[in-house]
């Protein structure tokens, strides 16, 4: 078998940052970045890298962030095998969620990682993520690649990109995917679940570049004023909101709280509705406080992280669809997001 070509794509974050002289932590040049890992020069596979123009901190992510790397993949999809992005891991699942959405009938392994230390450090986290995400971009099974899907790899895990979110700014086990099993296990050996993999029916990229941002969140919390809420769903030009409420869906019962989605509903903003918890999923009519939010057409986001929720949201508002397409793509799995 010929030699895998990756790409490895640095868009900064922590894995590639060092310190100012006041002791703040930017990011710091791919070519240093690299140098950290002399191994990467003997690897089994032609490994190439790009930078970003301009290297951000995860945080200052944004649509037209995602927009760029989903470019950049497309104009370099027939070139690799695939793609390893270097990515601060605050965002990380956001940035994972669109790109799932952007990259339609993905044939080739998109994986995200990072570290909680910089590469620099003697304990950084960094040099064991890059290495073995590599390894997985690598893998091939009949000839083409085994892992068809965006990705996140961090601390010996492999991910679905658009099933997980970050639960700790300490460990280095950072994320959980709570309402979907692991796609790999990296230890002694690599244990792949294939049984968990997306696969590809279609062999050629279908590659999206627009989003729509007039979203916004609300997470419910005891106490919440109507004039909050409406200070929300007021707000000009919006058309989508993520709606966080509790338990399998549940919202208060309030007339003025149920009136106020109801008017947005009616002025063709579209509310998707997630559960706060972490494992679990929305149920809405499960229970009397769920009841009256499906019965005004908030629509049910079942098992969905928040970052895929609004990631998705996005992305199915970006296309015009007619409230009833709308409504039928939020509520089934379209590139593995929910069960």
């Amino acid at each position: 078998m010929k030699r895998p070509k990756i790409l490895i794509i640095y868009t900064g974050g922590t894995i590639g940052m060092i310190k100012n002289e006041k002791g703040v932590l930017l990011p710091f040049s791919l070519e240093n970045l690299l140098n950290d890992i002399p191994l990467l020069k003997d690897y089994p596979a032609d490994i190439n890298s790009l930078g970003l123009d301009k290297l951000i901190d995860s945080s200052d992510a944004d649509t037209d962030f995602w927009l760029l790397l989903n470019k950049i993949i497309t104009d370099n999809y027939d070139k690799f095998d695939g793609f390893v992005i270097l990515h601060g891991s605050d965002t990380m699942a956001y940035t994972a969620s669109a790109l799932s959405f952007l990259l339609e009938n993905l044939s080739k392994p998109v994986i995200l990682t990072g570290s909680q230390l910089p590469i620099g450090l003697l304990r950084t986290d960094g040099r064991e993520n890059i290495i073995a995400s590599i390894e997985l971009a690598c893998m091939h099974k009949n000839g083409v690649p085994l892992i068809q899907e965006v990705c996140i790899y961090f601390e010996d895990n492999l991910y679905r990109g658009n099933r997980t979110n970050k639960f700790s700014a300490e460990n280095f086990d950072a994320f959980i995917s709570p309402n979907f099993p692991l796609l790999a296990h990296v230890g002694t050996e690599i244990k792949v679940f294939e049984e968990n993999f997306l696969k590809s029916s279609i062999d050629f990229l279908i590659s999206h570049n627009e989003l729509c941002n007039e979203v916004a969140i609300i997470k419910l919390f005891p106490g919440i004023q109507v004039k909050t809420i409406k200070a929300i769903t007021e707000i000009i030009g919006l058309k989508g909101i993520i709606l966080e409420t509790y338990g399998s869906g549940n919202a208060p019962t309030d007339k003025e709280i149920i009136n106020c989605f109801e008017e947005a509903i009616s002025k063709g903003i579209t509310i998707l509705n997630i559960t706060q918890c972490t494992v679990g999923k929305v149920q809405q009519g499960k229970y009397e406080t769920s009841t009256k939010l499906r019965d005004i057409g908030i629509v049910s986001g079942g098992d969905m992280t928040t970052e895929a929720a609004l990631a998705k949201l996005m992305f199915l508002l970006a296309k015009n669809y007619s409230l009833k397409e709308l409504t039928k793509l939020l509520t089934i799995s379209i590139r593995g997001e929910m069960s």
